[in-house]
Order: C-alpha cells, then structure tokens, then sequence
C-alpha cells in the first residue's frame, strides 16, 4: 500500500455543506428519505460525482452510484459508501461520511494517476435510517435481491407516502435494475456511533462483525377500570404488565446481549385509569446467533408467564429480523495493516448499530472503517468526529480500496 493522502480540505468542506441541506424551520438537519431535503442531498452528491469525471447510475430503488472505469481496467468494481438519509434531528457525520469518503477516495486515486485493475465506485443508499419508510436499510437490501423492487416502492410512510411514488415524485426512480452489477467487494467507513473507541483513544476500528437484530412490536390487552376503586388483586393491567416485562428485558441482557424498549402507548392514557392495552416494541441484538435465539425464547416464555398472573392478553408482531453478520476476514486484516502503515491505532470490534455493509455482505466480500465518535453520541445534532479523525479513517479507506482493486 503507498502513503498517498486524501485532498482533507476537500472531504471536510463537503461534509460541511452536505450537513447543512436539508435543514428545517428550527435549524435541524431532517432528511428523510424521499423528501424534498433528500432530494436536495441528492442533487448536490450528484453534481459532486459529475465534477470528479464518475459515470452516475441510479437504479429502481433510487440507489446512487459515482462509477470510474480507468482505461485498462476490468472486471467487478470495487464499492465503497453508504447513505445520506438522516435521522430527524440528526448530526451530519452518519453515513455522510462513507458517502462523501468514498468519492474522495476515488477523486484521489484519480488525480494521482495511478491506474487500478478494477473499476471503482461510489454508493449513496436509499432509506438507509428507515425513519419516514420501512425495512431500514432499503436500497442496500433491495440491491442484493433480499426485497423485491414491488414490495419496496409500496411501503408506506409515516406520513401515509409510497416509497416509490416519492422517489419518482423527487426524480430518483432510476433506470437501472438493481444488482445490475457485483461488487468485488464493499468496504464502508463509518462513525463508529458508539463511545469505544473514544473512551479507549483508539483511532481506527477494524469491524469483523455486526450483531443481529430483532424487532418485535408487544402488544398487552388487560381491562380499563378506575384507578382508586379497583383493588390491587382484581386488576388486569396492561401497564404493569408491561413494566414487568421491561424489567426482565433487563434481566437478560447479559453475556453480549443488549435489550432496548424504545416506544411505548398505553390506552387510554389517562392518570385515572388502569390501562386496558400496552403497545411497545422490543429491541434485540446480539453478534451470537445463539445467544440471540435465546433471548427471544426467553422473551417468548416470559411473555406467556405474565399473562397468565396477570389475567391479560399478549400479541407480538415481528418487525425485522436480520441474523449476525461476519465480515470478511481478509479486507478486516486490510483495514488493520493500513491503519499500522498509517501510524494509526486500531481494535478489531464490533458493530452494535445496522449498516448498508450487513445487506451488502450478502453478495462481496464486505468490511467496515469506524472512526471515533466524541462520547459515543450519534443520531443527535452533538453527533462529532474530529476532523483528524475523519480523514485518517479516509486515509486507510484509499489505502484498501488501492489494494483490492489493484
């Protein structure tokens, strides 16, 4: 691998100006997929493609790719990236930075002349976040044949849209059949989005693998009754019922496992009265298969417990499921020798977060970049990642994607 540096003026100022398109009447960054502040994003990562000579295609799902052909080059090309779409209220670091990595990557190696074996090419992907449509992580999902580009652009909004009605509407239902071309392989940097590497100053994170994740909406049926009249032994209530079971979710979150009751609505809502239903959704993750099963077993069991002591009803419904992702041990080992080359520090880890690299790992051999994030804050306007953080990461990025696709 050669020592060559990225432009990091360029990266950052791109940064900077991709963070604030899409900003909303209160100041925050809100670019959800499909809407006009994506539309902006687009536009603008668009322009940015054209103005470093990459051939753009975008497919049926709204996929964006940047793709250089050197003279001379053949064969599958080389992906880097990820997504643009942001959370409500966002930073500007997640997901940007692979996106925006990426293309400076490849700019780089272009006005360096050197002159891969592989084409190379860069990814923005739709609906990463799944914040406004649902799966999360669309694009990269539909690209690799696990959903149907049908199924995709019926989904439905938040706001009562239709994915595919909205990326036609903004002008981002491409052409392109998606998978129309096969990575060599995928390799994505990142904000790590999580405080290990900031608490332990390590510089670099050499991602191996990436925990499973399933989702479950619980839904709790007991009977509404007046809260100062009905004894304690005579309720059926959703709301303890729920309490109860978020508090064995503690429980068992031991051993790697993680567990996370993140919305919660009772019925009918009132300080008075005993709720009669308890909805909440369930957040599991664990980088063990195993370990994973087990905790939904374990929750599964727990669930009939409870309803049975308290006299209510329990219905679950699965929202996604995606089984542990190991990436590839050889780009891994890429990443490490880059960062050592570089003088950087460097931990193999885990990623506790969903990335486009799970999808993407279906089809290339595939890895992840994290750099540092300051106190481990992410999908928050406080989100950050110094600047000399940002373009060593883009650093040992050039320096794989020169190798793999030498």
């Amino acid at each position: 691998m050669s020592n060559l540096a990225i432009n990091a003026e360029r990266f950052l100022a791109r940064l900077k100006t991709l963070g604030e398109i899409g900003r909303d009447d209160q100041g925050r960054l809100v670019r959800l997929a499909g809407t006009d502040a994506d539309r902006a994003g687009r536009d603008q990562l668009v322009t940015w493609l054209g103005e470093a000579g990459l051939a753009v295609e975008i497919d049926q799902i709204g996929n964006i790719f940047g793709i250089w052909t050197p003279e001379g080059a053949h064969g599958d090309p080389v992906l880097v990236g990820s997504h643009i779409d942001s959370v409500i209220d966002a930073g500007i670091y997640d997901g940007c930075t692979g996106v925006l990595g990426g293309l400076e990557v490849i700019q780089t190696l272009k006005e360096s002349g050197i002159t891969p074996s592989h084409p190379i090419a860069v990814a923005a992907f739709t609906n990463e976040e799944g914040v406004r449509f649902a799966p999360d992580m669309t694009g990269s999902l539909v690209f690799v044949g696990g959903l149907s580009v049908t199924d995709s652009h019926t989904s439905i909004g938040t706001d009562g849209a239709r994915l595919g009605a909205e990326l036609a509407r903004i002008g981002y239902h491409g052409a392109r059949e998606p998978g129309f071309f096969k990575p060599h392989a995928y390799v994505e940097l990142h904000i790590e989005q999580g405080p290990i590497l900031d608490r332990d100053g390590i510089a670099v994170g050499a991602v191996e693998n990436l925990q499973g994740i399933s989702w479950q909406r619980v839904t709790i049926s007991g009977v509404a009754n007046h809260a100062g009249t009905t004894p304690m032994d005579m309720r059926h209530d959703a709301g303890f019922a729920a309490a109860s079971v978020i508090t064995f979710l503690r429980s068992i979150a031991t051993g790697g496992t993680v567990a996370t009751v993140g919305t919660i609505r009772f019925i009918p809502d009132a300080i008075n009265v005993i709720p009669s239903q308890a909805a909440f959704t369930v957040d599991l993750r664990d980088p063990d298969e195993t370990r994973l099963q087990a905790a939904e077993a374990a929750l599964a069991a727990y669930l009939d417990q409870i309803a049975k002591a308290e006299g209510v009803t329990i219905s679950t419904e699965r929202l996604a499921r995606f089984a542990p992702v190991m990436f590839d041990p050889a780009i891994v080992g890429m990443v490490e020798d880059a960062a050592h080359q570089r003088g950087l520090s460097v931990r193999r880890m885990t990623s506790g977060a969903g990335h486009d690299a799970q999808m993407m790992a279906r089809l290339a051999p595939t890895a992840m970049i994290f750099v540092p994030s300051v106190d481990g804050i992410s999908h928050n306007p406080r989100e950050h990642t110094a600047p000399d953080d940002l373009v060593a990461g883009a650093n040992v990025l050039l320096s794989v994607v020169e190798r793999l696709a030498r």
